[in-house]
């Protein structure tokens, strides 16, 4: 007999979403770490391919000034070649733009949905940005308000809200003040970010609480975790279950973050793909054409990808190797 590919039995749990969205980061978060710079031919590619497994939400690239992220250098080059994506369906491919100069770079190539990148803490404030954080957020203004004036959907990346690797675990209250000052900024959507993966379910409560009773709604709400304790896939339940229905992941599980070394990798697409499809919960993405898009791209990179769920459903990958 045969030996059939292992599914996840469907099994709802009361009082989740019934329909997750994904916001894929690997092609921006995913990849921005990577020493070898990967040619913008097989970023494309792997863009196109995300968007064929059924992924409808792909953060494409970063704007970025090339010095301080290499492997994003090409922006101007990569983003005129994802044009004929949105024929795949209704995807949406956001950027990522630090200050208004980044916002006209974008907004030249067509960009309709940009994302800005702040911090909860002043360390990491100052690393990542040379700014305080309330001089990060004097800086998202302009850029903020500019893009909603034309239309451009916005998202507020926020990070470091639940531990720092300089400060420490930071205090409920301290994210939550920065959180609200993005959202009235005029962002439509946050996401709040565990960069350097410390998070636990309880704390991931606590916060989503504590944002609602600032007056940021559970609908404007993503979350972001990091896998260094393994502890994304339960923060992602927690959040689930508080009622969130928006998760960032990366492809294969790759990224890191290159301004806090001890960032490890992002939630793998993969991984959550395989709960959210053991929950019946909806995401419209086809586990196996992911599969075998961060397979290949494991190729690319010369190394296997670190997602559980890819080595379980293409164990083969484990022996990838560099493509030339």
């Amino acid at each position: 007999m045969t030996a059939q590919r292992a599914l996840p039995m469907k099994v709802p749990v009361p009082g989740l979403p019934a329909r997750v969205r994904i916001h894929e980061v690997g092609a921006r978060d995913g990849l921005q770490n990577e020493q070898e710079i990967v040619p913008t031919e097989v970023k494309a590619e792997f863009i196109r391919r995300l968007a064929v497994a059924g992924l409808t939400t792909i953060e494409a690239t970063s704007f970025v000034h090339p010095k301080w992220v290499p492997q994003l250098a090409d922006a101007e080059a990569l983003f005129p070649l994802l044009g004929e994506i949105v024929d795949v369906g209704d995807v949406s491919l956001p950027v990522l733009v630090p200050n208004e100069r980044g916002l006209d770079r974008a907004l030249a190539l067509g960009a309709r949905s940009i994302a800005v990148f702040g911090s909860a803490t002043e360390t990491f404030a100052a690393r990542n940005l040379n700014r305080t954080v309330d001089e990060s957020l004097a800086m998202f203004e302009p850029v903020v308000a500019r893009a909603k004036a034309d239309k451009v959907h916005v998202r507020g990346y926020l990070s470091m809200c639940f531990g720092d690797p300089w400060e420490g675990a930071v205090p409920v209250a301290q994210v939550v003040r920065v959180a609200k000052a993005l959202m009235d900024l005029g962002c439509d959507e946050l996401s709040l970010g565990d960069t350097i993966g410390v998070a636990t379910p309880g704390h991931v409560t606590a916060l989503l609480t504590a944002l609602n009773e600032a007056a940021v709604p559970t609908e404007a709400i993503g979350v972001h975790f990091h896998d260094t304790y393994g502890q994304a896939l339960s923060n992602t339940l927690a959040a689930l279950q508080h009622g969130v229905s928006t998760v960032d992941a990366s492809a294969g599980g790759l990224g890191g973050c290159p301004y806090a070394k001890s960032a490890t990798g992002n939630l793998a697409t993969e991984d959550l793909v395989w709960m959210l499809d053991g929950l019946g919960i909806e995401t419209g993405v086809d586990l196996d054409a992911l599969t075998a898009t961060s397979v290949w791209l494991a190729e690319h990179l010369g190394r296997p990808s670190p997602s559980r769920t890819v080595r379980a459903l293409a164990p083969s990958s484990s022996s990838a190797s560099h493509k030339e």
